[in-house]
């Protein structure tokens, strides 16, 4: 895998373990986990957005 730069979430704990984390890469968006950093999944950004989208709404559903 191409020398990427790994973003943290800013949710995740000061700690480096189970820390999600996603970068930009020529073919698209990946995310893993750090404590399993071989495991990558990729995905496009528009596929991202609607994924944090429906999760950010979905969220705000009990609150109502």
């Amino acid at each position: 895998m191409p020398d990427l730069k790994w973003r943290k979430s800013s949710f995740s704990a000061d700690v480096h373990q189970n820390c999600v984390e996603l970068t930009a890469a020529p073919d698209g968006i990946r995310i893993r986990e750090s404590d399993e950093p071989d495991t990558v999944i990729r995905t496009s950004p528009a596929a991202l957005r609607s994924f944090i989208r429906t999760v950010k709404a979905a969220s705000l559903d009990h609150i109502r």
